[in-house]
C-alpha cells in the first residue's frame, strides 16, 4: 500500500493509486515491445483527464517519477503539491553501477524473481510484503511490462523519453508554483541522497528532505505513515 495510504484517507483526501499498465492486478498486454516510456505516460494523461481530477498532490517514487514528473507541465493547472520519494528524472544517458546490477537481476531470469529483488532493494520489506509485490504475476507471460521496463532507461541522448523529461525538469526549474515535500531512502544505492539531492535543486521552493536512515529504494516501505504524517503536516492539509 502506497506510503500507507489510510494515512490520507483519514485526513481526508480522495486517494488514487492506479497501476501502471503492467503491473498489479490490471490486464495486462503481454508482447514486452508494447511497452514503452510514452505507453505508460500517455495512458496516464488520459486517466487524470477521464477522471477529471483537481488539486492533484502528485505522489511518486521510483517509475512513479521517471514517469509521473513528466506529467504536470502538460497540465499544471490540475496539480498542487508534490510529494517526492526515491526517484529521478531520465534527462540524460544514466551509467551507475547500481543500475547496472538491477538491470542484470531483472534479465537474469525470464520469470523476473521479483519476491528477490524487492527485498535486495528494501531491507526492511517482509516475506510477506515482498510476496504481495509478486502475486500479480502468476508467471512469465504476465511479465512483460516487469522485463521492459529496466530497458525504458536512457543510455544515449536519443533515448524515447528524455527529451519529454528534458523539458520537465525545466518546468519544475522555473514554472512548478505548487509546494513540495522530499523524502529519501538513505540507503538506496541507486536513487538515493546524491541523486535525489540533485533533484531537489531544480525542483523549485523544494525544502530540506526528510531522511529515512534504514530506509532503502522502496522507502514507502521503510517509513510509509511517518512520510505521510510529515507530508501532510507540512502541506497543512491534518485534520483539526
Amino acid at each position: 500500500m502506497p506510503i500507507d495510504i489510510p494515512v490520507f484517507v483519514d485526513a481526508g483526501a480522495r486517494v488514487i493509486a492506479p497501476d501502471w499498465l503492467g503491473f498489479g492486478k490490471s490486464d495486462k498486454p503481454i508482447d514486452d515491445e508494447i511497452y514503452s516510456f510514452h505507453f505508460h505516460r500517455n495512458y496516464m494523461l488520459a486517466l487524470i483527464e477521464r477522471l477529471d481530477l483537481r488539486n492533484i498532490t502528485l505522489v511518486v517514487q521510483d517509475w512513479g517519477g521517471v514517469l509521473g514528473l513528466t506529467l504536470p507541465m502538460e497540465m499544471p493547472e490540475r496539480f498542487k503539491r508534490l510529494l517526492i520519494m526515491n526517484t529521478g528524472l531520465m534527462a540524460g544517458p544514466v551509467d551507475m553501477p547500481a543500475f547496472d546490477a538491477w538491470q542484470a537481476d531483472i534479465d537474469s531470469d525470464p520469470d523476473v524473481p521479483i519476491e528477490f529483488i524487492m527485498q535486495k532493494n528494501e531491507p526492511s520489506i517482509s516475506v510477506a510484503g515482498a510476496a504481495a509485490y509478486a502475486a500479480p504475476f502468476p508467471d512469465a507471460t504476465y511479465k512483460a511490462g516487469v522485463r521492459k521496463f529496466p530497458h525504458l532507461i536512457a543510455r544515449t541522448i536519443e533515448t524515447p523519453g528524455v527529451d519529454t523529461s528534458q523539458k520537465a525538469a525545466q518546468f519544475w526549474s522555473s514554472e512548478w508554483e505548487g509546494e513540495s515535500f522530499m523524502a529519501i531512502g538513505m540507503k538506496d544505492e541507486m536513487l538515493g541522497p546524491n541523486v535525489m539531492n540533485h533533484l531537489r535543486t531544480f525542483i523549485k521552493g523544494c525544502p530540506d528532505p526528510l531522511e529515512i536512515l534504514e530506509g532503502g529504494h522502496f522507502v514507502q516501505e521503510a517509513a510509509g505513515p511517518l512520510i505521510a504524517e510529515r507530508a501532510l503536516t507540512h502541506f497543512g492539509l491534518n485534520k483539526t
